[in-house]
């Protein structure tokens, strides 16, 4: 990437929230609800969503397990999936804090 160029932000979407006609990156916040040799399925109430790993990424997530995904919000001919470029656990996040949180800087943008 050339040096004056910079990546899209990866901003906050809830799953049901993203376009994938005009959104370029995304951040997401849900629990994996499948495993798979390079993918992982996440669910944050208001949808679902595949997102593709690569392997170092996949190293210890389990279903049930709540993450955080930034990734490329990659359009298919029935809806998108994202490709994943940095997961983060959640498991030690208060999930009514975060959403309170998150209501707030939303609010201010």
């Amino acid at each position: 990437m050339p040096e004056n160029q910079r990546r899209a932000p990866a901003r906050p979407k809830d799953i049901e929230e993203i376009d994938p006609q005009s959104d370029i990156r995304v951040r997401v916040v849900g629990t994996m609800i499948s495993v798979d040799d390079d993918s992982v399925t996440i669910d944050d109430s208001t949808g679902s969503v595949e997102v593709f790993l690569e392997d170092e990424a996949m190293e210890d997530l389990e279903e049930q397990q709540r993450i955080r995904v930034l990734g490329r919000v990659l359009p298919t001919p029935d809806s998108f999936e994202i490709q994943g470029e940095i997961v983060q656990s959640f498991e030690d996040v208060d999930p009514e804090i975060y959403d309170s949180v998150k209501k707030v800087v939303n609010t201010s943008e």
